[in-house]
């Protein structure tokens, strides 16, 4: 029958294999970067960016810089994401995307030298070759160039958006004069109709009053003939005597 371990073996134990695992987590972790090894690196990106601008942004048109821009990071990226690739491994400045993006404007090529690629001819053609031993380079380098990169196509976005904005509100502000203008021309239209209801009223009154005269007139009854001896009455005295004094007997 086993004893029973005391408290103190049980904390003991605990306590031990609590190190262990933590030892063991600590091996397992990568390895944190020094101050000196930050600072390098930090001056490395820093670098990466001065290539980019002033170097390439400045002396180039902004289209053909952004077009560089990202003919670079498409090397890179490719080359990162397949690095045992012979089709990513090397580029021809001869080939025409390459020429216009890469050989043609200025501080393009320096920026593709940074990130390993060295020039070399092979069967009497040239090319930029990538150095294996410059791989963080390259992954530096296509930090910077996707950072670039992102940051023109957030400002592409909101100036599209900003444009899309400023003709929604000149199409409000148009139709809201289209409507303004329509209901002037309603409100016109509407007016005149009154004035020309009223010029009609006025004209109908005082035709009526021209016509209410003459009308009274002709329904009163016509005067009739006065038959000769009306108005006169007989007198009890008799009828006068002639002018020579004889009564007509």
């Amino acid at each position: 029958m086993s004893t029973p371990s005391s408290p103190t073996q049980s904390l003991s134990i605990s306590a031990d294999a609590l190190a262990a695992a933590a030892e063991r987590r600590t091996r397992q972790l990568p390895a944190q970067p020094s101050a000196a090894q930050m600072a390098v690196e930090h001056e490395r990106r820093q670098a990466f960016r001065r290539l980019i601008d002033p170097g390439i942004m400045r002396p180039n048109a902004k289209e053909q810089a952004i077009a560089s821009l990202k003919t670079l990071l498409t090397l890179a990226e490719n080359l990162l994401r397949e690095p045992d690739n012979p089709t990513f491994q090397q580029f021809k400045p001869t080939n025409n995307t390459i020429k216009k993006n890469l050989v043609d404007p200025k501080g393009t090529l320096e920026y593709a030298i940074e990130l390993g690629f060295r020039p070399e001819v092979k069967n009497f053609q040239p090319y930029y070759t990538f150095n294996a031993r410059r791989m963080e380079d390259l992954r530096t380098g296509t930090a910077i160039l996707k950072e670039f990169v992102d940051l023109e196509n957030e400002r592409a976005e909101r100036a599209a958006r900003s444009k899309v904005d400023q003709k929604a509100v000149a199409a409000a502000v148009k139709l809201a004069y289209m409507d303004d203008r329509k209901n002037k021309m309603m409100s016109d239209e509407r007016e005149k109709e009154r004035r020309v209801a009223r010029a009609a009223a006025i004209a109908r009154r005082a035709q009526l009053q021209e016509t209410a005269p003459t009308a009274r007139v002709s329904a009163s009854p016509s005067p009739t003939r006065r038959m000769p001896g009306s108005g006169h009455t007989l007198s009890s005295e008799g009828p006068p005597p002639y002018e020579d004094g004889s009564d007509d007997a």
